[in-house]
């Protein structure tokens, strides 16, 4: 008993953690509670805890957004490409080894950081865009199927595209809750998500919630630049370690 309370406050304090850098960044949430959590736990395990958490936090995020509708129109290709090989990747997990997916989720956590230090990506003009929708849609796609994580390709993209800081915010939401349905739908599938895991993934929106209302507090009275080099500088570890792991991991 004392083991499993010591578990449910680990991973309320990851949930929390992550929460709060959602909650202060806009993104992350992902990022910050994979690393973590697979410390302790194995990468399919995590990703069944991380599915509730994921679906509601960005359905609150696109509900406070609005303008949906035009939103999924000016973005379908992204999110078609995204929910199919999201679907293709996560039904291909089972033959994938742990320590290749904790090596995975590392060089996700890397490319992450490397797409937020370069603030002015390569520009992609209108013409080019459903190309880049295309390629962006599919490695976001195959990196959220197999980790969960499919925030850098798509930084990437909207960077490149110059999007707005609104509409940044809006586009991430949708296409965060869209891709975990596909995610949800194949770990029940799979049973790799059964009903302890769900019960406790629902127990952790509480405090993820939490965090993501302090994380608002922090951003309205904490710089931005100070704050986005300390997440950076966490996930830059983070990510190097996860590597570092994968080679290790029996």
């Amino acid at each position: 008993m004392t083991d499993q309370i010591f578990f449910i406050l680990l991973l309320s304090s990851i949930f929390l953690l992550a929460g709060i850098i959602k909650g202060a960044a806009g993104l992350g949430l992902p990022t910050a509670a994979m690393g973590l959590m697979t410390i302790t736990i194995a990468p399919r395990m995590a990703i069944a805890l991380l599915i509730f958490p994921l679906i509601f936090t960005n359905a609150w995020q696109i509900y406070r957004s609005g303008n949906i509708y035009p939103t999924f129109k000016k973005y379908f290709t992204f999110i078609f490409m995204l929910i199919i090989f999201v679907w293709l990747t996560v039904n291909k997990t089972t033959e994938v080894s742990d320590n290749i997916l904790i090596g995975f989720l590392g060089a996700s956590v890397l490319l992450f950081v490397i797409a937020n230090i370069f603030k002015n990506a390569p520009f992609i003009p209108i013409q080019h865009d459903q190309k880049a929708q295309i390629i962006s849609g599919f490695f976001a796609g195959v990196m959220g199927g197999l980790t969960s994580v499919w925030a850098p390709p798509l930084a990437i993209y909207l960077a490149a595209r110059r999007i707005p800081k609104e509409e940044f915010v809006r586009v991430s939401g949708l296409i965060f809750f869209i891709g975990s349905i596909p995610l949800l739908l194949a770990y029940l599938a799979q049973g790799h998500l059964n009903k302890e895991l769900s019960i406790l993934s629902i127990f952790l929106l509480l405090p993820t919630f939490v965090g993501f209302w302090l994380g608002e507090k922090i951003r309205n009275k904490m710089s931005e630049i100070v704050f986005k080099k300390f997440i950076l500088v966490l996930f830059l570890i983070m990510g190097l370690d996860l590597i570092r792991r994968s080679y290790l991991y029996n």
